[in-house]
């Protein structure tokens, strides 16, 4: 079974949303190790209440703080610092959903950014692109660092109603295989989930 970490071109993009639908689809497991940001519930309370089916376990996240800002000021904020070896991968049977805090590039303290836990659960990496004005270059951007760093690349989930041309740009330069697209949807809800849980490309997982 796979672990695929979950991350974005930036700051709400949709991870959250990705996860629930990928984690459905796959009756995968799910964890955030670093979570930032608690008055509205964590994200893994949001995503176990999306979730249908009765296979995934929601495991129990690294840290957790407070504050909805960087991983690595919301440690600062609570007299911590985030350390790589202070997070253990869960134990599964089944495949691991592992959703990333922030943009792939946001620091989780002097040393590592929030894409280097990929690499720390040699999981790989599922980058999600959400359409708005200057999406192609912050996806470009993210996938040509993927490469250029050796990060192994499942695919892309496309969040939003993306532009037949936005699209074609992106697909074009990246070569990437597209695992869901995702429409603009206003209340998600679990049954939401469930019915886009059936567009997920589930042949990109079958090996």
């Amino acid at each position: 079974m796979g672990k695929f970490f979950v991350t974005g071109i930036g700051t709400g993009v949709g991870k959250t949303f990705a996860c629930a639908v990928l984690t459905e689809a796959l009756k995968a497991d799910y964890w955030k190790p670093v979570q930032c940001g608690t008055v509205d519930g964590t994200d893994t309370q949001k995503i176990k209440e999306l979730i249908s089916n009765s296979d995934s376990v929601f495991h129990k996240e690294g840290y957790c703080f407070n504050e909805p800002v960087s991983p690595h000021l919301a440690a600062l904020n609570e007299n911590t610092k985030i350390k790589m070896d202070g997070m253990v991968l869960p134990h599964t049977d089944k495949h691991l959903v592992i959703e990333g805090a922030g943009g792939m590039m946001v620091p989780l303290n002097d040393q590592a950014f929030a894409i280097d836990l990929a690499r720390e659960f040699e999981a790989e990496v599922i980058l999600v692109c959400r359409n708005y004005l200057g999406c192609i270059n912050h996806s470009l951007l993210s996938i040509d660092y993927l490469v250029k760093n050796d990060f192994p690349v499942r695919g892309i989930i496309l969040n939003g109603n993306f532009d037949k041309a936005v699209r074609a740009a992106i697909m074009n330069y990246s070569e990437l295989p597209i695992i869901a697209e995702l429409p603009e949807i206003k209340g998600i809800t679990k049954e939401t989930v469930s019915n886009l849980a059936s567009s997920v490309n589930i042949s990109l997982f079958e090996d």
